[in-house]
């Protein structure tokens, strides 16, 4: 099942034509996932002082569909493709209504404190699956 976040465009959020910059949609999905993981009961604190792992963006395969403007209502869709012991990899699609206007598909990792990859916690894997 798809996790849905809001996002309404404020005036920041736009270049001088008007349309949503480019970087921003990397902030919408990144505050979706950060939702998500809090819905999910996962307190990334707690992560990184009990189990010294921390989650990563090591991928990021983007396309933007459609312009969004100013004052749009848009919805940040996400969802799991695949989970394995080291690596999440979620779909995440910006929509306005029924009509995509921009997509992703990030993978997530699990660092240790000097930044090598550790494995997920076998706990958020469960609840991730």
């Amino acid at each position: 099942m798809a996790h849905t976040f809001p996002i309404r465009v404020y005036y920041e959020d736009t270049d001088m034509a008007g349309i949503v910059y480019y970087a921003n949609y990397l902030r919408y999905i990144e505050r979706a996932r950060s939702d998500w993981v809090r819905e999910l009961g996962i307190d990334q604190n707690a992560m990184r002082r009990d189990d010294g792992v921390v989650f990563a963006v090591r991928r990021v395969e983007a396309d933007y569909h459609h312009p969004a403007r100013f004052d749009d209502e848009l919805e940040v869709r996400t969802s799991v493709v695949t989970v394995t012991g080291a690596r999440l990899v979620m779909d995440q699609r910006v929509l306005r209504g029924e009509e995509l206007i921009f997509s992703a598909q990030v993978t997530i990792v699990c660092i240790n404190e000097t930044g090598h990859p550790a494995r997920l916690p076998a706990n958020i894997r469960l609840m991730l699956h």
